[in-house]
């Protein structure tokens, strides 16, 4: 292992460790304080709004930064998403986002932190999230893909 890749690895690490911290500390953890703030008609917890409220303006500073910048901090390349198309695909996959966090209590980055954590609801959570991302990888390659290519060649 290069000196370049250790380093990259270990900021990797590091800021990877920041981020489950501040998502426990912030109480995105607990699935029982996301289900109070998305409960708007009963018992609604407005906390985890300044949570993401405070998220917001760490990625607009981030992003204004980064915009100024053609490579990382760490000399990699940069990019940008390209699209900023509203489709059927991205709606769809929001609702389902929203329905599964709703549900659960959790979203990929707590639900990893969670499951660290000892909680096995966590552990559930993302053994069912890894297994919908399987299925959309095998549906993609199976059904999607050969279709695309008749279509592309007729």
């Amino acid at each position: 292992m290069t000196n370049k890749t250790l380093i990259n690895r270990v900021v990797e690490f590091a800021v990877g460790l920041l981020f489950g911290l501040g998502l426990m500390l912030s109480g995105m953890t607990d699935p029982g304080k996301v289900i109070g703030f998305l409960d708007l008609f009963g018992s609604w917890d407005p906390s985890l709004a300044l949570v993401m409220g405070g998220a917001i303006l760490v990625g607009v500073f981030a992003f204004t930064v980064a915009k100024k910048r053609t490579a990382t901090f760490l000399g990699g390349v940069l990019r940008f998403p390209t699209s900023m198309d509203i489709d059927k695909k991205l709606v769809i996959g929001s609702l389902i986002f929203g329905a599964g966090w709703g549900l659960a209590g959790f979203c990929p980055g707590p639900a990893l932190v969670s499951m660290a954590d000892g909680q096995p609801k966590a552990l559930i959570f993302v053994v069912a999230m890894l297994v919908g991302m399987l299925g959309f990888e095998l549906m993609d390659r199976f059904v999607h893909a050969p279709r695309k290519a008749k279509l592309k060649a007729a």
